[in-house]
């Protein structure tokens, strides 16, 4: 039988600095089905909260499904810890 010691590891969750994050909306106004539209994907909130200023004021449309979508690094407490020791900061 093998035996097996599992260690508690502690994590801190941080966005991806090297990754832009996404921003997006579509349409959902409709009564029987929902309009579709879609503002593309952008960096920022605000080119599509453009579209849907512009969306709006074409169709009169005034809901809409927003996706923001980021990238995670899961951190061990004790690397950044020592991240902090090695520039002279603190954790």
């Amino acid at each position: 039988m093998t035996r097996r010691v599992f260690r508690y590891v502690p994590f801190t969750i941080e966005q991806d600095a090297t990754a832009e994050p996404e921003y997006e909306a579509r349409c959902v106004s409709g009564d029987e089905s929902e309009c579709g539209a879609e503002s593309g994907t952008h960096s920022g909130p605000g080119p599509v909260e453009e579209w849907q200023r512009k969306h709006t004021q074409e169709t009169g449309h005034r809901r809409y499904r927003r996706n923001f979508g980021d990238y995670a690094v899961m951190q061990p407490l004790a690397e950044l810890a020592e991240l902090a020791r090695a520039s002279g900061g603190t954790a």
